[in-house]
């Protein structure tokens, strides 16, 4: 029998009757009353929960659900490392059957219409999810919302696209910049020259971090910036730029950047016979070893920091729950990676040669991120 079934009373106006139509006898007992009422509560708070539990959300099943990388750009450790993340993590969840694919492409340059065109292209594979670090923050969102339109779920990161349907995971770029300067300005209180190092043009991180930068020269207005180079987050690229611009240049006490630059910079100040200035790093794993063997050899001393390449793999796992019907919030704001002159030797076993600090996320890890950006 139904919980209505328990619940329901002997006559449907709620009355109480024998056979004979007449008034039962026992409703005019008070402890007959008494049970019949503790019995109805019972059995209504029973039908309410049965009910919400009917009502509650299901969660999908995602063993059948396929995921794409779209990714613009591969040419630094850090991009490399950002694929290998996903590699893994797409490795893990195909193995816990979270998810049947997690399949990753490169477009072959940096163009915007070149990822655009992917996109499309991905859409009409019928992928379930694609996940995107893109070129550009605006210029996609033309082929994002036609993703959307198909019903397909949109995760940006790193370089996160402004289109309202996709979600993003970012780091706060802008602070990660302001911070640079706040640092320097801790090392040298009445200020300085300095020379800064952008990365891809037209991307959302390098106007964020550019951003920051100046924010942090205004609050500490002993700085100026003296010269800026891109140096595409490129060390050769960096090397390059820094080595046009320093004959140029007036002392500088300080290099602002946006990570993969930092080694290259050391090598255009050596090269050029001048001391190296104060060079904020990326936690790239060449930028490291050289900091590591200056502070051996003379105590030098920096700071660094930058997204870690396993956003990618945070990134798959919140698409995951995405799918799985996770109410997860469009803007997710995940902390940068940071290394002090304390954490440094760590930093330097722990990176392997040619690679960057870094931390390759669990599907844990996104429940724990989305909660923290929920605060449930």
């Amino acid at each position: 029998m139904s919980w209505a079934a328990h619940c329901r009373p002997d006559h449907p106006d709620g009355t109480m009757s024998g056979p004979n139509g007449r008034m039962n006898h026992r409703a005019q007992d008070p402890v007959y009353w008494e049970d019949e009422t503790m019995k109805y509560l019972l059995c209504s708070t029973a039908l309410a929960l049965s009910i919400g539990v009917a009502m509650a959300p299901a969660h999908a099943d995602t063993s059948g659900k396929r995921i794409a990388l779209s990714n613009n750009y591969a040419g630094n450790s850090w991009r490399q490392a950002m694929l290998q993340a996903w590699t893994e993590a797409g490795k893990a969840a195909m193995g816990d059957k979270a998810l049947a694919a997690a399949d990753s492409f490169t477009t072959a340059d940096k163009e915007v219409t070149t990822q655009a065109a992917q996109v499309q292209n991905l859409i009409l594979q019928g992928y379930d999810a694609i996940v995107i670090d893109a070129a550009s923050p605006d210029a996609l969102n033309g082929a994002i919302k036609a993703a959307c339109d198909a019903h397909i779920v949109v995760v940006s990161f790193d370089g996160i696209v402004t289109e309202p349907c996709a979600y993003r995971l970012t780091v706060d770029f802008k602070s990660l910049g302001e911070k640079q300067v706040d640092y320097l300005a801790g090392r040298f209180p009445n200020g300085g020259n300095l020379l800064e190092i952008r990365g891809l043009a037209g991307t959302s991180i390098d106007g964020l971090i550019h951003d920051g930068i100046v924010a942090g020269v205004a609050k500490h207005p002993g700085f100026k910036i003296v010269g800026s180079v891109e140096g595409d987050w490129d060390e050769a690229t960096a090397q390059k730029a820094v080595s046009t611009v320093l004959s140029s240049l007036p002392q500088v006490v300080g290099v602002v950047d946006q990570g993969g630059d930092g080694y290259g910079a050391a090598q255009a100040f050596k090269a050029a016979g001048r001391a190296e200035p104060i060079i904020i790093m990326g936690n790239r794993q060449d930028e490291l070893a050289w900091w590591k063997q200056q502070h051996d050899a003379n105590g030098y001393t920096t700071w660094s920091a930058t997204i870690a390449p396993g956003v990618s793999s945070l990134a798959l796992w919140v698409t995951q729950q995405i799918l799985d019907g996770k109410s997860v919030p469009h803007d997710l704001t995940v902390p940068y990676l940071e290394i002090t002159q304390a954490g440094l030797d760590d930093a330097v076993k722990s990176t392997p040669v040619g690679s960057v600090a870094n931390v390759v996320y669990t599907q844990a890890d996104a429940v724990k991120a989305i909660a923290a950006n929920t605060g449930k």
